[in-house]
């Protein structure tokens, strides 16, 4: 597939046909390829360009302009803290920012001047030197992943487009004429499947900005707004996050409403979703199907579908190999070129990565994942227990809306629980109780705390919602140590 075929698909749709609706104006296919010819050409003695604005049409097009030109773009998410974007910026040598936030950009002192705008936005240039990026490089995604500490990985638009397609195929007999993207567009996530999937089928993308959504940053989520968007745009797909479905679900009981009757298909990814909440959000009119996928493959692997649904995580998808190796799985793909400062991957052919991923495939060829080799903790009495699978029994429970479980090294296990809003400790323990109920007395929570919302914004939280448990350890790790020490304590509160 051509690394232009994305391109190809929207420049062969009438001129004037609607392709992005955003919160203020909406683009014709003429107008959206005008503006991309436009940007494209100034880009065009530029390798790297960094953008750093809000959900809109502009970010989508600039983001095709760069695909065009040949430029590696660099995706900084808006929930980056200063030091994570400086370090993306350094990494990667960018020489030219687009962001609707130049103030941001400014205050980090690495000599950004201000010197055009485009649609809204403002391109900021500063001098850069000869970026040292793997030949190829179309798409620079920085994730905090598990660290806080972003990694530049560096992926090609042949396979970033292998999944684009691949995303088209599972879901081509569904119908999906708008789409409205949810997550942050700098997510690869929402870029590829949400941006570049609907574009080669020939369908709208809403993109209104985070705000309209419920996007609140520190303040949390608001899912009356991504309830009222999603009405709005009459969406028939959407991209979430298990704690973005949870948040809805919660919402559409506590008003006893059913989600609007246009959807077909919401994809949730980004971390484990326990199967009681795809069942709760089904019965209340959101057609939830669970994926799986790695910034180093291009995004989504594994898709569940409507009539090829299961347990796990999905079939694979055309474009992708897998393979385990010691119960782990590794994947093969066109995207993955390196990190960046480190070693390429193979210069060509499809190129396997090990994921850290534990899991098995069914007899059906469906994926299951049993939790991550790194995360897997080892009692002081010898058990091996990956925490996923503790975690994932609470999260299906309404009242604890994010989970975090350790105990490595110790005699029991103790959990980080995010209450959602308005539950209290006795729901908690509740909970609790009747998640140990159906576990095994090792593997059982003798220990909780309640806490504040694992976020992006305060480091404890991956952009996609994945917890990132050394800075929740770290952030707790006065609390636990008393819950050890005093056995007899069963809960300490916020």
């Amino acid at each position: 597939m051509r690394a232009g075929a994305v391109i190809d698909a929207l420049a062969a749709r009438k001129a004037s046909e609607i392709c992005f609706h955003g919160a203020v104006r909406h683009w014709t296919v003429a107008q959206a390829l005008d503006a991309m010819e436009t940007l494209a050409r100034r880009l065009a003695l530029c390798r790297v360009l960094g953008i750093l604005a809000d959900n809109g049409p502009p970010w989508a097009i600039a983001d095709l302009a760069a695909l065009k030109a040949g430029t590696a773009h660099l995706p900084l998410p808006p929930f980056f803290s200063a030091s994570q974007i400086t370090h993306a910026l350094n990494e990667s040598g960018a020489g030219l920012v687009l962001t609707d936030q130049p103030e941001r950009i400014e205050a980090l002192g690495l000599g950004f001047v201000r010197e055009d705008a485009w649609n809204g936005m403002l391109l900021l240039r500063r001098p850069a030197g000869p970026a040292r990026l793997p030949a190829g490089t179309a798409k620079l995604s920085f994730t905090s992943g598990s660290t806080g500490t972003p990694k530049g990985v560096c992926l090609s638009a042949s396979g970033l487009l292998d999944t684009a397609r691949a995303v088209c195929s599972r879901l081509g007999d569904l119908p999906i004429e708008r789409h409205l993207a949810v997550l942050p567009l700098a997510l690869l996530l929402e870029n590829v499947a949400g941006i570049y999937a609907p574009l080669l089928r020939g369908a709208q993308i809403h993109l209104p900005g985070l705000q309209n959504l419920g996007w609140r940053g520190m303040a949390g989520f608001d899912p009356s707004a991504l309830c009222g968007a999603a009405e709005l745009a009459r969406a028939n797909s959407m991209i979430l996050v298990p704690e973005l479905l949870k948040a809805w679900i919660t919402h559409l009981g506590a008003t006893h409403r059913m989600a609007h009757d246009a959807l077909a298909f919401v994809a949730v990814g980004g971390a484990h979703v326990d199967a009681g909440l795809l069942a709760r959000a089904r019965a209340l009119g959101i057609p939830a199907y669970q994926g799986y996928g790695l910034t180093e493959c291009g995004s989504v692997v594994c898709l569940n579908r409507p009539g090829g649904d299961g347990t796990g995580v999905g079939r694979p998808l055309p474009h992708a190999e897998i393979r385990l190796e010691g119960g782990e799985v590794h994947v093969r793909t066109r995207a993955f070129l390196g990190y960046l400062q480190g070693e390429s991957a193979p210069s060509a052919g499809r190129r396997e990565f090990a994921t850290g991923d534990l899991g098995h495939v069914d007899a059906r060829g469906h994926l299951h994942l049993s939790g991550r080799r790194k995360n897997l903790l080892i009692t002081s009495f010898g058990r091996n227990i990956s925490p996923e699978w503790v975690e994932s029994a609470l999260l299906a429970h309404s009242c604890i809306a994010q989970a975090v479980v350790i105990g490595d090294a110790r005699a029991s296990l103790c959990a980080v629980l995010v209450p959602v809003p308005g539950a209290d400790i006795s729901q908690l323990n509740a909970a609790v109780a009747l998640v140990n109920a159906n576990l095994p007395d090792y593997a059982r929570i003798r220990h909780w705390l309640a806490a504040s919302p694992f976020t992006a914004e305060n480091g404890q939280s991956t952009g996609n919602g994945r917890p990132i448990r050394s800075a929740i350890l770290a952030s707790h790790a006065e609390r636990i140590e008393s819950i050890y020490r005093k056995d007899e304590t069963t809960h300490v509160d916020v």
